[in-house]
């Protein structure tokens, strides 16, 4: 796909608890074409200690309001300065980048998509595709507590959401390896994005299940372009740039311990 660096504007910026903040972003013109799983490399102004552009998942794109959201973890100095972004900003982004999921071959075909913390936040746009293909996914979504569970409104406008909070707040208590669903209920295909070591029990699960399973790495990618080379991971098929090769790459394809 062919790839752009626009100057979008900040249309609002709505902060979900005390460190998550959620972007919408807009332009003059129609935005690009983008697919789920794909990510945008945006660049830190008035940052002293960011020197490199920052990652961010595509978390939604609201084509009838030309809108592109993005779901920020403020954690860091960069990520801070993000979530400091007021209405009328420019925000200066390069996208898309990187390769999406995998969409349903058919509507009867069963997606469960799994997201831990802000790792959710490509899980939104996915599972919105996959209704708009004629299929109803249902989402699996972890935190630590309720207070940590980003969108579950919007996720159920797409889904059945299920959830797990590791100490019980909401949900059901544990990983959300430890859902009641997955022993209730048979999948075709799983989508997970959050933690590694989530992602590794997910995969675990899904191998043992014998589904099909693609994760969306977040390895450090401080180019998008696969020309820095921070953020390779080794694979069945070699080592291979996760911002150009990925992010999304069936568990198959990885060299993890399952």
């Amino acid at each position: 796909m062919k790839k752009y660096c626009l100057d979008l504007r900040v249309k609002t910026v709505e902060h979900l608890g005390d460190k998550y903040v959620l972007i919408r972003l807009t332009d003059e013109k129609p935005l690009p074409e983008m697919l789920p799983g794909q990510f945008v490399e945006v660049r830190v102004d008035g940052s002293p200690s960011t020197f490199l552009r920052r990652p961010i998942s595509i978390n939604f794109v609201d084509v009838e309001h030309n809108e592109l959201w993005l779901l920020v973890a403020a954690v860091g100095d960069g990520t801070r300065r993000l979530a400091a972004l007021q209405p009328g900003d420019v925000l200066n982004s390069v996208l898309p980048l990187g390769n999406s999921f995998s969409m349903p071959r058919s509507s009867s075909q069963r997606f469960l998509l799994v997201g831990g913390g802000v790792g959710v936040a490509p899980l939104l746009f996915l599972g919105k595709a996959i209704r708009e293909q004629g299929g109803e996914p249902t989402f699996l979504l972890g935190a630590r507590s309720a207070s940590d569970l980003l969108e579950l409104d919007e996720f159920k406008r797409y889904g059945r959401v299920c959830v797990t909070t590791e100490d019980g707040s909401l949900g059901e208590r544990g990983f959300v390896t430890n859902h009641s669903v997955l022993a209730r209920e048979s999948f075709d295909m799983i989508c997970t994005c959050g933690p590694k070591p989530m992602m590794m029990a997910v995969a675990r699960y899904a191998q043992k299940a014998e589904i099909e399973c693609e994760v969306s790495l977040e390895n450090k990618m401080a180019c998008g372009l696969g020309a820095c080379l921070c953020c390779v991971e080794k694979t069945t098929e070699g080592n291979v740039c996760v911002c150009t090769e990925g992010p999304v790459l069936n568990v198959r394809k990885l060299l993890w311990q399952l």
